[in-house]
């Protein structure tokens, strides 16, 4: 007979032990994944708290903003309006899953299976992940991080670090590189070269910046348009790494603090455009591990019962009229493309056979599955393998609302062939970073004039930013650069929209 893993809801280490040996054998032997070294950790419902204000990093600087999301949590936690999450996990080598201490068994082997495997195999193989994050070397620049920030404080004080910090994270979501083919970041040696970085790019900088004229002067001829902006590098998406380069009056341990800023966003990155295939992944992942224990044995119908309870209030998807509607559960969504993919490979239909010739009928579900996990990120996935059956399950169908082309809103997509594409192609785009985030780059700086730095913002379809976000965030734009920022909202005929001018505040207000 077929030894349990545990019996009842307690567990010890041993324990613990026993289940990740056991989801470890079906991940590897079963579905074929591919994962980095597993360091399992368990903490209490506090230190859950603390890592959900910290972004989830087991390692990380101070800031008072971590203080002030660990007090809200708390109080909503402990006043019974929001649960914890099981576990966390973190894109490292090793991957590190924080279980809850107060999980019982089944729970423990359901979030071993979901985040030790399942996210751990997307983290290791999804190609985008490859291309900008470093697992090996992600602990070690946190660490150096923490010390940086901390000397940083003790020499310079506490208020000016957290009022650059405090920029830099205003300015986080522009301050990473969008496209592919710049080097694979190197997190082990960013952290060796801190102490000697940049010397030779600094007197570049200084030739720059000693061709303006002293005063005041109404001509640019000192520098043309053009080669001004190439010394710049100019237009510049990535607004830390401008910032850190080119502001004329940032010390270097400021010009640091940006670079550990933006090296952070950029690991987040990744994330942000696989939400919906990450935790897909995980949740297919966990349900194929969790019930091939329950086949072998090893978990009684008690625990799969409790398994599946938990499951299914992951992958509750309410339908679009019900007063708890907010857009399309990514558990859910993700979940379901991966059992309707299985399908498709499996049992196909006609109408399978015609949207998807390449996999239906493959017979080669995991094989498929992996290859779709490491090729793909959310838009992506979405605009190819969200089919006409499952869009008929979700009872999709999209509203359009345009007052330029006809008052009011009218359904322009229903359950036809031309429909169905409509609505895989909008719901992809809801998932594409290039439609949903703000283009803003830097496009120039008046360096013979007043030193003015001219921020642009391409409007799509309309979509303007909002007023007293856009001046807060470009507050702290202008206090970085010492000088003003002009932020010009254009559409796609370059014709002006709005603008925003506004000045740095004096060192002394911030303090």
């Amino acid at each position: 007979m077929t030894e349990r893993l545990f019996e009842g809801a307690d567990w010890d280490f041993h324990t613990l032990q026993r289940i990740s040996d056991a989801c470890e054998a079906v991940a590897l032997k079963d579905l074929g994944l591919d994962v980095y070294p597993n360091q399992i950790e368990v903490i209490t419902a506090e230190q859950m708290l603390d890592a959900y204000s910290s972004v989830g990093m087991p390692l990380f600087y101070k800031h008072w903003s971590f203080g002030k999301h660990f007090a809200y949590h708390e109080a909503s936690y402990r006043k019974g309006l929001m649960g914890l999450a099981y576990e966390i996990v973190i894109n490292s080598s090793p991957c590190i899953s924080y279980l809850m201490e107060e999980n019982t068994a089944t729970m423990q082997t359901l979030v071993i299976a979901h985040a030790a495997f399942g996210h751990n195999h997307f983290f290791k193989n999804n190609y985008l992940f490859k291309q900008w994050t470093d697992a090996d070397g992600i602990l070690d620049y946190l660490d150096f991080a923490k010390k940086y920030v901390m000397s940083c404080e003790a020499r310079h004080g506490r208020v000016e670090v957290e009022r650059t910090l405090d920029a830099a994270h205003a300015l986080m979501s522009h301050g990473i590189d969008r496209y592919p083919g710049k080097k694979k970041l190197d997190l082990r040696a960013e952290e060796k070269r801190a102490g000697r970085r940049r010397q030779h790019e600094e007197e570049v900088f200084n030739d720059l910046w000693r061709t303006v004229p002293a005063g005041k002067s109404k001509s640019r001829s000192a520098i043309s348009v053009e080669r001004r902006r190439k010394l710049l590098g100019l237009p510049q998406e990535n607004l830390l790494y401008f910032l850190e380069k080119s502001a004329p009056r940032l010390a270097p341990w400021q010009r640091e603090l940006l670079r550990i800023v933006r090296h952070i966003a950029q690991y987040f990155y990744p994330q942000s455009q696989t939400k919906v295939m990450n935790e897909g992944t995980a949740t297919y992942v966990h349900y194929r591990i969790m019930t091939k224990l329950h086949e072998q044995g090893r978990l009684t119908d008690g625990n799969f019962l409790e398994f599946l309870q938990s499951h299914t209030n992951v992958v509750f998807q309410p339908e679009f009229d019900d007063r708890r509607f907010s857009g399309f559960n990514p558990y859910a969504l993700g979940f379901s493309m991966m059992q309707d993919i299985e399908r498709i490979v499996t049992r196909p239909e006609d109408e399978d056979r015609e949207w998807f010739p390449d996999i239906a009928g493959k017979n080669d579900v995991m094989g498929v599955l992996r290859d779709v996990w490491a090729n793909y990120r959310d838009e992506s996935f979405i605009a190819q393998y969200l089919s006409p059956k499952l869009m008929r399950h979700f009872r999709m169908f999209h509203l359009h609302d345009d007052p330029e082309e006809r008052a009011g809103i009218r359904v322009d997509a229903i359950h036809d062939e031309r429909g169905f594409r409509r609505v895989r192609r909008e719901l992809a785009r809801q998932h594409d970073v290039g439609y949903i985030d703000a283009n803003i780059e830097v496009v120039d700086v008046d360096l013979s004039g007043d030193r003015r730095l001219i921020v642009h913002h391409r409007v799509i379809k309309g979509s303007q930013l909002n007023e007293t976000d856009a001046k807060r965030v470009l507050q702290h734009l202008a206090d970085l650069w010492t000088y003003d920022v002009a932020l010009i909202e254009v559409d796609a005929n370059d014709k002006v929209l709005r603008e925003y001018v506004v000045s740095p505040r004096p060192i002394t207000a911030a303090a």
